[in-house]
């Protein structure tokens, strides 16, 4: 990437890859942490970089637009400026104190992918839970399949894998077998996940705070925050009519707008695209890279998002990726959703 910024490839080829405009995916914002454990850092970024990144965004010549705004340019001819939309994923605590002083600042139009489960004081972080006890202890004890299975956890890197590994295990379980398994580790090694869920969770106030914005649209990202792939359809369909129906009744407004659990190809499919539809949401995000292209090209119910890794500070390496030189175009097809 540093060759494509350096040598002007990506300016050169942006009209032919940059398509209609980007849809950009944050989750946590706030100060940096030096604790040498952090495997959830990627999810972050700090208010400073924020900052930086927005006003990146007007000198790129970007505009700033709503998730509306970015379903129209989506299914129109394309303008002269390519669109950027700031999204927020999870509705974590951090969103209300340090990111929204920043976009605040700037007047820039976001949207917040809210699971309900977690302002109404009932969610499951279980990712907090699992760092919290890893970070903690040199060994992690736990049965998968019916075998003991025994982790060595003193060294950093040895925290690392133990996280990743039981991180992917975790996210192929059915709701109930992760909940089960979770809430286990928490009482074997004392970790008290409500509380860090709690802790970590905007509560209704302050999403009424947020929704009070007309620069501020909230959306839907089911009640638990579970993976739809892992769930029967019934129970997918639920959580995401159930999730729309909730928010809509708390914040008194439509909720028109869904972001698919974790979002990558594992975790959604193309059954839950026609959920989302029937559901009646005008657009569905995923968190697969990629550009949206103009004139209908890409699917509005299976749309793209560039994820920024918060343990990379280089505006370069963000300008070259919103070029859409390092993606594949996104576009449905008859046996491919994306």
């Amino acid at each position: 990437m540093e060759l494509a910024y350096f040598s002007g490839y990506f300016r050169l080829k942006q009209h032919e890859t940059g398509g209609a405009g980007v849809i950009l995916r944050f989750e946590r914002v706030r100060p940096r942490d030096s604790r040498p454990f952090q495997p959830n850092q990627w999810r972050e970024v700090t208010p400073q970089f924020l900052d930086r990144a927005i006003h990146a965004l007007k000198r790129w010549n970007f505009d700033l637009v709503t998730m509306d705004e970015a379903c129209r340019r989506a299914v129109t001819l394309p303008k002269a400026n390519r669109f950027a939309s700031l999204t927020f994923d999870g509705g974590c605590k951090d969103v209300v104190t340090d990111a929204y002083p920043v976009l605040s600042k700037h007047r820039v139009p976001f949207i917040v992918y809210l699971p309900t489960a977690f302002p109404d004081g009932i969610g499951e972080a279980w990712w907090l839970a699992l760092e919290a006890m890893i970070a903690r202890e040199e060994r992690i004890v736990l049965v998968i399949d019916r075998k003991e299975r025994r982790f060595a956890t003193g060294s950093a890197q040895d925290k690392h894998a133990t996280f990743e590994f039981l991180a992917n295990w975790l996210r192929t379980l059915p709701p109930q077998d992760l909940s089960f398994a979770i809430h286990d580790l928490c009482t074997r090694y004392s970790v008290d996940m409500a509380a860090l869920s709690r802790e970590d969770s905007m509560n209704w106030d302050d999403l009424a705070r947020l929704a009070a914005d007309p620069l501020v649209t909230i959306g839907s990202a089911t009640v638990n925050y579970a993976a739809l792939s892992n769930l029967k359809a019934a129970d997918a369909q639920r959580e995401m009519t159930m999730g729309k129906a909730v928010a809509e009744t708390a914040l008194r407004r439509a909720v028109t707008h869904f972001a698919y659990p974790f979002g990558d190809r594992q975790s959604w499919r193309r059954e839950h695209v026609v959920m989302g539809q029937e559901a009646g949401f005008a657009s569905a995000v995923s968190t697969i890279p990629g550009v949206v292209q103009p004139k209908g090209f890409t699917n509005l119910h299976a749309l793209p998002r560039i994820a920024w890794d918060g343990r990379q500070r280089s505006l370069r390496m963000m300008r070259v990726m919103l070029s859409g030189i390092m993606f594949p175009a996104v576009r449905p097809t008859r046996d491919n959703w994306v």
